[in-house]
């Protein structure tokens, strides 16, 4: 899978490094087991590994300053798009990015990929990237010193198909996963040298610091989630002020 990943031609040392960590963390993680209540595990860094190829390929610059991290796929963002908080809309019309994506093995039934076809909207994405294409309507200037990962690739499910977020895994199952993604989070930094790494939520926030080496700086910005009161009051107000108050913007 690595050597599949990295056959391609790529614009910069950044994103190649990117594109080789991120295969080896899908191996990685399809090596862990997961018990009961989950009971359907999707890595859409296997299935819709081209999409996220392309991402990482046009927009990861080794002149990166701030890392943001979200926690793991939502269901109709990456999960569909293979792209971290990947709205369909921004991922296709703002970033410039449709391939085809390939189905998970299980499926869910209640959660089906359809890729760029499906006509669900990732309400945290759709607010986080409709931020950021306010901002900087050509991407290219935001990426130039920005960057959107995930911490976690993974999304689990139970049964019934009722999302199992990280922090609700087993110890053994989170420690192990921890481990995992910590190593390759800490590839990710080291690839792009940002200045601050920002988590987008507390649990992002926490991952990074047990990562985070040198004079590097961590802050936090308020989730976009629909299950958050205060993002639903005004997220992208809420957002753009952390992240003045911070000097980032």
């Amino acid at each position: 899978m690595a050597r599949r990943w990295a056959d391609i031609n790529m614009p910069n040392k950044t994103a190649t490094r990117l594109i080789e960590s991120a295969a080896n963390l899908a191996d990685e993680v399809d090596r862990l087991s997961f018990a009961e209540p989950v009971t359907h595990v999707y890595n859409p860094l296997r299935y819709a590994a081209a999409a996220h190829r392309m991402y990482l390929s046009r927009y990861a610059k080794p002149t990166c300053k701030v890392l943001l991290l979200g926690m793991n796929p939502g269901p109709w963002g990456m999960s569909q798009t293979g792209v971290p908080f990947g709205e369909i809309g921004a991922v296709r019309n703002w970033m410039k990015i449709e391939t085809e994506v390939e189905k998970p093995d299980p499926e869910h039934p209640k959660r089906p990929i359809e890729g760029f076809a499906c006509q669900r909207s990732e309400v945290s994405g759709r607010r986080l990237w409709g931020l950021f294409a306010e901002r900087f309507p050509d991407p290219k200037d935001f990426f130039k010193t920005h960057f959107v990962a995930n911490y976690c690739p993974l999304v689990f499910m139970e049964a019934s198909a009722r999302n199992v977020t990280p922090d609700k895994l087993s110890k053994a199952e989170r420690g192990a996963l921890e481990q995992v993604c910590d190593a390759h989070l800490a590839e990710v930094i080291e690839a792009l040298d940002p200045t601050w790494v920002v988590g987008v939520g507390a649990f992002a926030e926490k991952c990074a610091g047990r990562v985070l080496t040198g004079d590097r700086k961590l802050a936090k910005i308020l989730h976009p989630s629909p299950a958050s009161p205060a993002a639903n009051r005004g997220w992208a107000e809420a957002a753009t002020k952390q992240l003045e108050d911070l000097q980032i913007w």
